[in-house]
């Protein structure tokens, strides 16, 4: 069993197996794409996510989410996939949604039964103006797809004031005949993003305008939750709030994370990294490297800012551009 210093049993563990990505979201990139993220001697292979994984299972993980970048981009994707359907874990992943197509047989295969999908309007030029490509309808198709084989679709929707926040509602109207869950999520500083107070949109704020279209109730916490959740009566679908900035959910987060390039991060604005694949390499024991890694883990938000994100001051926090992390 893997804790932290403050008693936080960890069991999910969410892997990059790409920060490269055929979308250029403003909230995810530098503003100044660096060329070559990473080079083949540093991402790890997939036999070494195999093998890394075994390790992470044999210590109590039981929940895996593969993220990106665009996870689906990487040419080894099926067969990370297929490895690690044979552990017993629960398989889920984060994407874009464009490449679905060419991987619902493999998602099947596997057992994979929820994925999230981002996208962020629902029209179309807005979404070109913020993904800088325009794969909206792909997108919308693979998400039929998705529901059309009964495989869960959670909508990650990154919010920015004055760019797209007025959309919320038409989101949640989504859900009325879609049994998919729309997750609205504030936006969060990273390196290059260009982030400011000002853009932010918190969980007070979304639920007040959805308020003024529908009457809705809250949904019971679960354990580990990363989202307030609430429905609609006699809506198919629901929808839920990520608020990061305005109300963060630290106090029973059980996530750890690994970069494409091997290095562990305990949080996703942690400042330090445990190079774990240097290790491996090495083929040094990796279990007191993580079991290190997460014992300095901060009690919220990496130590590098408050819930009060009024007062964040965004070049002071040390961390990587979100695609060079992960979802």
């Amino acid at each position: 069993m893997l804790t932290d210093s403050h008693n936080r049993i960890h069991n999910y563990l969410r892997i990059s197996l790409t920060d490269k990505c055929n979308l250029r979201c403003s909230y995810c990139n530098p503003v100044d794409l660096p060329k070559g993220y990473c080079s083949g001697k540093t991402k790890m292979s997939a036999e070494e996510i195999n093998s890394i994984i075994r390790v992470f299972v044999g210590e109590g993980v039981n929940k895996i989410r593969l993220t990106g970048g665009e996870p689906l981009l990487r040419k080894d994707a099926k067969e990370i996939i297929r490895l690690i359907s044979k552990y017993p874990v629960e398989i889920s992943l984060t994407t874009n949604g464009v490449f679905v197509h060419e991987y619902i047989d493999v998602f099947k295969e596997a057992g994979i039964k929820s994925v999230n999908v981002s996208l962020d309007s629902l029209d179309e030029k807005t979404n070109l103006f913020i993904s800088g490509r325009n794969e909206f309808h792909r997108v919308k198709n693979n998400i039929e797809l998705l529901l059309k084989n009964e495989i869960r679709v959670k909508v990650n929707m990154v919010v920015i004031k004055n760019v797209n926040h007025h959309e919320i509602p038409d989101f949640v109207e989504w859900t009325k005949n879609e049994p998919i869950q729309v997750r609205f999520i504030e936006f969060m500083p990273f390196s290059g993003n260009l982030w400011s107070k000002e853009k932010v949109f918190s969980r007070h704020e979304m639920l007040e305008l959805i308020s003024s279209s529908y009457n809705f109730l809250k949904l019971s916490d679960e354990k580990h939750q990363t989202s307030a959740k609430y429905f609609i009566p006699e809506f198919r679908g629901s929808f839920a709030i990520i608020s990061t900035m305005s109300e963060p959910f630290c106090s029973e987060c059980n996530r750890m994370r690994l970069t494409t390039d091997g290095k562990m991060k305990n949080c996703l604005f942690s400042k330090n990294e445990a190079d774990i694949l240097g290790a491996f390499r090495r083929g040094e024991d990796i279990v007191p490297i993580i079991r290190l890694c997460l014992a300095s883990k901060e009690e919220f938000l990496g130590g590098q800012f408050t819930h009060i994100y009024e007062s964040t001051d965004a070049s002071q926090i040390n961390n990587r551009s979100m695609i060079n992390i992960g979802g």
